[in-house]
């Protein structure tokens, strides 16, 4: 069907590919999403992915690399949208720990070592990483919070958040409201950078 004439003609197969990919991952696991399973969401011949992806690895890579971009961009949006630095630093928080718990699958995706190797990331991903402490660094330190190893605790307490909020162990907003008490706790006392 799919390598028939009515199929899929696009000048664009990656994007196509990796847009069906994302689809399936809005129900489940990138671990049980198959490259067959994606060519016939895309409607391209079963072999069309791999012209794309030299093998299912190459695959879990392209969808953790679309996800992180995801995640990177809602951080960013909540981070510009702020009307000042603590409201930048909750937003961005939030915006981390909502898409962990709405995108659950996309979520895991980003931080699974199998794909991302913590040390060894794709260059796209790499490039992402960096990004997205790069933001968490400056809404860090725009609050008052200039140690090095501040942002890294801050990011280790909105993941935290993330995770066990899109595992089921809390809701949302209870999520979001322990987020709001650690940030008030953080930040109490603390003078804004200037």
């Amino acid at each position: 069907m799919s390598s028939s004439r009515g199929g899929y003609h696009h000048g664009d197969l990656a994007h196509a590919l990796e847009c069906a990919a994302m689809q399936l991952l809005v129900d489940r696991p990138a671990q049980e999403i198959s490259l067959r399973e994606v060519a016939r969401a895309a409607n391209v011949s079963h072999n069309a992915p791999y012209h794309h992806f030299a093998d299912r690895n190459g695959l879990l890579k392209a969808i953790a690399e679309r996800s992180m971009s995801d995640l990177v961009d809602a951080v960013i949006t909540a981070v510009d949208a702020a009307a000042d630095p603590r409201a930048a630093f909750r937003g961005g928080g939030a915006a981390y720990v909502r898409f962990a718990v709405e995108r659950p699958h996309a979520f895991a995706a980003i931080y699974d070592p199998t794909v991302c190797v913590p040390g060894a990331p794709t260059p796209t991903m790499a490039v992402l990483i960096d990004r997205l402490e790069a933001v968490l660094n400056e809404i860090t330190a725009a609050v008052g919070l200039t140690e090095p190893v501040d942002a890294v605790s801050v990011w280790g307490v909105i993941h935290g958040l993330g995770v066990l909020s899109a595992a089921g162990h809390f809701s949302l907003p209870a999520a979001l409201a322990a987020l709001e008490n650690s940030v008030d706790r953080l930040l109490a006392g603390v003078s804004l950078a200037s």
